[in-house]
């Protein structure tokens, strides 16, 4: 039986390139990519001389792909290559992972390039103890309700983000995290105008307003020691009040999502907006 090599192509720089990945596009006359093109623009910079048999494998089609290729992996090898960096992160592959798995089939990889990894390593922040979200939801209120709900984790935390998107979700970030949490914003890992941009969640997402290009990785800081979890689920139950939701639903929500105490998230949330609404500042249903 042949295998399914799950295989890490340059996120940026060609260099990047490993050799066991050059003698794989040479040599497997199946590959399951992505995107067709981005594969054979790879093998042509690459300058290798090989014209494998190209399968589209993307989000739309990959359930009902699946099987085929499993079926195609038990007599020849299958390699699968995402456009960048490796598939299955936040890429297609997971659910011919999983098909091949049920199947029998063998699964490896070809390990290298990591954007995930490489903005970790380069943020300056906790590396020990780290956890990747992805994508933040494209909606608002979706995005205000998973931000409020990762607001304790005490964790590093490393998500993907579109350069049209990224203010957006910086400012919202700084609603629910608080606008001192550290933050990181890497481009353009690895190629020519590469950038590494450090400060707080307020500082970052005032220069994003500016209009940044390029692919995005955020890195921002966990929440810290058990007084600044409970400041960031205060954080993210008024980021949820703010969009609608009744203050002992939101308590409720991110005890269940951080382990907080609900009353404890409840009273300190009351607290926290007493001052606003001594102001004169509207106040959320209770």
């Amino acid at each position: 039986m042949a295998v399914i090599i799950l295989a890490a192509t340059p996120i940026g720089n060609l260099g990047d390139a490993s050799r066991r990945l050059i003698e794989a596009l040479a040599t497997i006359e199946v590959i399951a990519a992505e995107d067709t093109r981005t594969a054979s623009h790879l093998i042509q910079a690459l300058k290798i001389d090989a014209h494998p048999r190209l399968v589209a494998l993307h989000d739309h089609n990959e359930r009902e792909r699946s099987a085929e290729l499993v079926e195609l992996a038990r007599d020849t090898d299958v390699l699968v290559l995402s456009d960048a960096g490796m598939p299955t992160v936040s890429d297609p592959g997971y659910h011919l992972v999983q098909a091949a798995i049920a199947a029998g089939v063998r699964v490896t990889a070809l390990p290298g390039p990591s954007a995930v990894l490489t903005a970790l390593a380069l943020s300056g922040l906790p590396t020990d103890r780290f956890a990747f979200e992805g994508f933040l939801p494209r909606k608002p209120g979706e995005r205000r309700t998973r931000l409020a709900a990762l607001a304790a984790e005490q964790r590093t935390l490393i998500f993907f983000e579109s350069p049209n998107r990224l203010a957006d979700s910086l400012a919202a970030l700084a609603e629910a995290f608080g606008a001192d949490r550290p933050v990181v914003v890497a481009r353009e890992l690895t190629k020519l105008h590469e950038e590494v941009r450090r400060g707080t969640a307020a500082e970052l997402a005032a220069w994003a307003a500016g209009g940044v290009r390029g692919e995005i990785v955020i890195v921002t800081g966990g929440a810290g020691e058990v007084a600044a979890s409970l400041d960031g689920g205060v954080a993210g139950v008024l980021a949820l009040t703010a969009s609608g939701t009744r203050l002992r639903d939101a308590a409720a929500e991110v005890a269940a999502a951080t382990g907080l105490g609900r009353r404890e998230l409840y009273e300190a949330a009351l607290r926290a907006r007493a001052p606003r609404n001594a102001a004169g500042a509207q106040s959320p249903r209770p």
